[in-house]
């Protein structure tokens, strides 16, 4: 015979000060001293819930649209057995975490956790995971909510949650216009790569520019069919909306970037606009979060791939972790410093790399040497002055 189905039951109110509980979930996880005996059990409350198996030995909530969440004890010597399972609204999160007031919880790094941690965090001792790393949840077999909730229930009672930069309000804010306006951009381009594939549907063989101003005039007084006349105009009009939109958040990006010391600071590099430095702070955060300048380069992904086996070793390609967009900005920003700028100290050892090997490795290479001096620049509170060069 099958085991036999624990009742139901719903998340404990009484009592919460004898509570040490761990909830997880792919955003939450905390730890639980659950009385002797307790039963699994489910509380199911509203539309959107959180779901909460209990086990003895420690617990861990699991988070998003349906939030998950494992309740544990905490009794020595116990295999973490599950006790309870119960699902919460995300609207009820304060009335939840109030119940086990200083417990631990771990939550799983995701676009929307920011709301859910700020909550828990006024009465629980939070830890956000690092997803990339948790090995037990993205290598299971079986992906569900209640699964993965479990698997990171049970990191926390081991203690092996790997941690995830929370960043601060001010980064939060900044990283919302920067990323808002890349959103747009990209929309932008999406409408303007509809309207070449327009002309060239209709053989219409010129070379156009629909983010230029001279090309969405030529578009404007460009003949085609219906309906195809009737999707033009759209686009048309839905570049210039975006346009306006992009704008008015580089208005506020150039006022953001001002105010800040830290892209004051980047901005005294050449090439170095203040887009790009709002940029570099709002992807890297508070800086003095690394140790030294290696950390930066690895978190950005501009690190070289190593292979030693033996007396060899292989140094590849950069390892790309990170964020795409400001590896792709601090190559814009090298580009512009050595052929634009001039700057000597970034010029100087562009050429020499150049020389030995390729153009490509060498700005790559470039934007790496940059990306050392902003951390110095940043950790010392210094203005860009490279060693070595005439002022």
């Amino acid at each position: 015979m099958g085991r036999k189905r624990p009742r139901s039951i719903p998340c404990p109110r009484a009592r919460a000060a004898d509570w040490s509980e761990c909830v997880g979930s792919r955003v939450l996880g905390s730890t639980a001293r659950l009385p002797p005996g307790a039963a699994v059990g489910k509380a199911r409350i509203g539309e959107s819930l959180f779901h909460a198996p209990a086990f003895r030995g420690e617990s861990n909530v699991h988070w998003n649209r349906r939030t998950q969440a494992v309740l544990t004890n905490r009794s020595i010597g116990r295999n973490g057995e599950i006790v309870e399972e119960v699902r919460v609204e995300n609207a009820n999160l304060d009335d939840f975490a109030q119940q086990y007031v200083g417990s631990k919880a771990a939550l799983e790094a995701t676009s929307n956790y920011y709301h859910i941690h700020d909550t828990l965090s006024e009465y629980l001792d939070v830890t956000v995971a690092n997803p990339g790393e948790l090995k037990l949840i993205s290598d299971s077999d079986k992906k569900t909510d209640r699964v993965d909730a479990k698997q990171l229930a049970r990191m926390v009672r081991l203690g092996s949650i790997p941690e995830s930069y929370v960043p601060t309000d001010e980064v939060r804010q900044a990283r919302a216009l920067v990323r808002g306006r890349q959103k747009l951009v990209e929309n932008r381009t999406e409408y303007a790569n509809k309207i070449h594939g327009l002309l060239s549907d209709h053989g219409i063989t010129q070379e156009v520019k629909p983010l230029s101003v001279e090309g969405r005039e030529f578009l404007a007084e460009l003949s085609l069919p219906a309906p195809w006349d009737t999707l033009l105009e759209s686009y048309l009009e839905l570049i210039q909306a975006l346009t306006e939109q992009i704008e008015s958040l580089e208005a506020e990006i150039e006022v953001r970037a001002g105010s800040l010391k830290e892209t004051q600071l980047l901005m005294t590099i050449p090439g170095v606009s203040y887009f790009t430095a709002l940029t570099i702070y709002a992807e890297l955060g508070e800086i003095a979060r690394f140790d030294r300048a290696k950390e930066v380069v690895s978190y950005v992904g501009l690190n070289p791939i190593i292979r030693e086996s033996g007396d060899s070793r292989f140094e590849g390609s950069i390892s790309k972790r990170g964020s795409g967009r400001v590896r792709w900005l601090l190559v814009q920003a090298s580009y512009t410093a050595v052929h634009t700028c001039e700057d000597e100290y970034l010029s100087r050892f562009y050429n020499r790399l150049a020389r030995k090997k390729n153009s490509k490795t060498a700005i790559v290479a470039t934007a790496r040497k940059l990306l050392v001096s902003m951390y110095h620049m940043l950790d010392r509170e210094e203005v860009y002055d490279p060693p070595g060069v005439s002022a």
